[in-house]
């Protein structure tokens, strides 16, 4: 299976997933340049954290016009899996490929700890190796992770699933005194209607490998592998 990273002036995050895809996982990587235009032979395209083109204007508003992102949203309304991450998500909030914006976090200021998350949905290609309402550690770094829509949007998101994880604590309690950012109903990670475009603000590339402080995000990779190659 080939996976294909985008990277921007500004990824940093591109080569810890590249390890974790090929090192860890075993899979291919293609890293793609932002000029790049084709995505031909690539089975699933992670957009890194990091901070493209510098977050100027806002977090993921120059990204969106890159030629690798349009390429990107051409695989994904053919039903190609996609996944961002951190400015990833936001990248993809930008692109129109998932509802919703990223404000300022609630206490203006850059976070980088572990959260506790909830799965709330464990039936699209990236969780389905989870189960419905366990409880994982994985780390956040963000200053724009404050995730918000308009109301009907956020009942969509609801009634459709598409919530897939929420910020919560440790026994799985939802509540804003867990929620390290602000974001709306403690959110954490939505898909598309499909199921095939996942974006989330914390980094499970970080938390793959015991050394690390935690596994919990290895499986979001493999359940990848899985609904693929199954």
């Amino acid at each position: 299976m080939k996976f294909g990273i985008p990277v921007y002036p500004g990824s940093n995050c591109d080569r810890d997933i590249g390890w974790v895809i090929e090192k860890v996982l075993g899979h291919d990587v293609k890293y793609l340049w932002h000029k790049e235009q084709s995505l031909a032979g690539i089975d699933c395209v992670i957009v890194p954290g990091g901070f493209s083109y510098g977050d100027y204007l806002r977090a993921g508003a120059m990204a969106k016009l890159s030629p690798v992102t349009e390429a990107i949203c051409e695989f994904a309304e053919k039903g190609g899996l996609v996944m961002g991450i951190c400015n990833g998500f936001q990248i993809l909030l930008e692109a129109g490929l998932l509802p919703g914006a990223m404000l300022p976090n609630k206490t203006l200021s850059f976070i980088c700890e572990f959260v506790y998350l909830k799965v709330e949905n464990n039936e699209i290609p990236f969780t389905h190796l989870y189960k419905k309402g366990e409880i994982i550690r994985i780390p956040i770094a963000h200053a724009e992770g404050n995730y918000t829509c308009t109301p009907e949007t956020l009942k969509e998101l609801e009634e459709n699933g598409q919530i897939v994880v929420r910020y919560c604590s440790p026994e799985g309690v939802i509540s804003e005194e867990f929620n390290p950012n602000g974001s709306l109903n403690n959110i954490a990670g939505i898909c598309n209607k499909r199921g095939n475009v996942f974006g989330l603000m914390p980094h499970p590339e970080r938390a793959s490998e015991a050394i690390l402080g935690s596994v919990d995000g290895y499986r979001m990779f493999e359940s990848i592998v899985k609904s693929v190659l199954v």
